[in-house]
């Protein structure tokens, strides 16, 4: 398709293939080994040896797709497998033409999300009419202070739970999924195991991510929903893996960490800002604090908001400190820097159910960016 003399991307790669066998599974979700069948009109399809297919890595989603066995031939959107981007190196299954799932039971539920898509699906929010919660969500009209830690990056929740549960290992929080990175919940591994070893009381998606414990039409409802039905303690705001960045000021979905701080403000929340810092991360804008924050708290954000900040340790300690500092006046002194003792929280850490990675980079490699995610969490944990 051609637009203002520039011709526009195709966006879907497709691919046909066959179910070797299961790679591993965690709550709503499948890998699978896929042996792929040449792509049409490619000239691999043609070439000697076409016939000894490409295995690769897919994932389903069994809300989706149901459970698969090998042999079963599946259709898979390969586009960002193809493009080498950050998923995971995964091809994903739409369907299995041949073994498609029985139709769900009928029930309530009448919101649709990823709406207009292949894949737009079906639920019951939990701020619609046809929910049970329904009413408490409408009476619902204050968060009364409750601590809400808004991050920029989905790896940032383990370290923000690990520093709440330093202190409070009895609170309950409630992450909220919105919708600026994946869009299925099933996607997440982390999410399943915080699940799993009780650290994490609900997921509740909003906007148009999907397949959490609960859905939301928003973020503002959403919250509300967490604090009047799920009784939540804490709140945890972030997107889901794959966050979208361009290298430009304003181009990355992490823009909405400030629009969200707007809203826990609006619904008489404590806003808490949790700085993305990284001593590992090659590219000047991430080095230190990253620009993802200043632009998201100073500039988006409109609101008061806590910025904890732990002492790092080294030189690291004067760049970010700096950085804040610049960030606080770049806010017109809307946000307040609260030091935070460390203390303790490189073993909080060290004890996540769940493997701790950022861009790839684990504790033992980037510790600047699990601790200042785990310093917000204990902030939030001392105003309970």
């Amino acid at each position: 398709m051609r637009r203002d003399g520039v011709y526009a991307a195709r966006v879907m790669h497709w691919r046909e293939g066959e179910i070797v066998g299961e790679t591993r599974r965690w709550a709503g979700a499948v890998q699978y080994a896929v042996r792929l069948a040449p792509s049409p009109g490619s000239p691999a399809a043609s070439a000697p040896g076409a016939q000894e297919a490409i295995e690769v890595q897919a994932l389903g989603y069994l809300e989706v797709v149901g459970e698969l066995s090998p042999g079963d031939r599946v259709l898979l959107s390969a586009s960002a497998l193809v493009r080498g981007l950050g998923t995971g190196g995964l091809a994903f299954i739409v369907a299995a033409p041949e073994r498609l799932p029985a139709d769900p039971q009928e029930g309530p539920g009448h919101i649709v999300k990823a709406r207009y898509t292949p894949q737009q699906q079906m639920v019951l929010a939990i701020d619609e009419q046809e929910s049970p919660h329904h009413a408490a969500v409408a009476a619902a009209g204050s968060l009364d202070g409750m601590p809400v830690v808004v991050a920029d990056l989905h790896s940032a929740l383990p370290a923000v739970i690990a520093g709440v549960r330093a202190d409070r290992p009895d609170a309950r929080v409630v992450y909220l999924w919105t919708d600026g990175g994946a869009l299925p919940a099933a996607f997440s591994m982390a999410v399943a195991g915080l699940r799993e070893a009780g650290w994490l009381s609900a997921c509740v998606t909003v906007g148009q991510a999907y397949g959490g414990d609960h859905e939301a039409v928003t973020l503002h409802s959403g919250l509300l929903a967490a604090r009047a039905v799920l009784g939540a303690d804490v709140c945890v705001v972030a997107q889901g893996p794959g966050n979208v960045g361009t290298g430009t000021p304003w181009g990355f979905t992490g823009v909405d960490a400030g629009e969200a701080l707007n809203a826990v403000s609006v619904l008489g929340g404590h806003p808490i800002a949790a700085l993305r810092v990284s001593e590992g991360d090659g590219r000047d804008r991430h080095r230190g604090l990253s620009h993802h924050s200043h632009t998201a708290y100073a500039k988006v954000a409109l609101v008061p908001a806590d910025v904890p900040l732990p002492v790092f340790g080294g030189e690291l300690d004067g760049l970010v400190g700096a950085q804040v500092e610049q960030m606080v006046a770049d806010s017109q002194g809307r946000l307040r820097v609260c030091p935070v003792d460390a203390a303790g929280l490189d073993e909080a850490l060290a004890g996540s159910p769940v493997r701790l990675s950022t861009m790839g980079r684990g504790l033992d490699r980037d510790r600047a960016a699990f601790l200042a995610s785990a310093a917000a969490g204990r902030h939030a944990a001392r105003l309970l």
